[in-house]
């Protein structure tokens, strides 16, 4: 896949979560699959190729910036 790969979550009902990775340009795909309605969709990853029901995803969380712990330097 071309592009950086990013952690994202994808959340059912029921509320099974799903984290996977993949690019900006596949998360488009997906989040326009889930719009144009239900059904079973092939999504392509990093991890490799998942089988979604589109009809049960509650919600995509894309991950933030990076995250640190602690305190910056001043």
């Amino acid at each position: 896949m071309a592009g950086e790969a990013k952690r994202i979550e994808v959340g059912f009902d029921g509320g099974q979560v799903m984290s996977i990775r993949m690019t900006d340009e596949r998360l488009g795909e997906l989040r326009g699959a889930v719009e144009s309605g239900g059904g079973w969709h092939d999504l392509n990853t990093e991890d490799g190729t998942l089988s979604l029901d589109l009809g049960k995803v509650a919600f995509i969380r894309g991950a933030g910036g990076s995250h640190s712990v602690g305190f910056s330097g001043a």
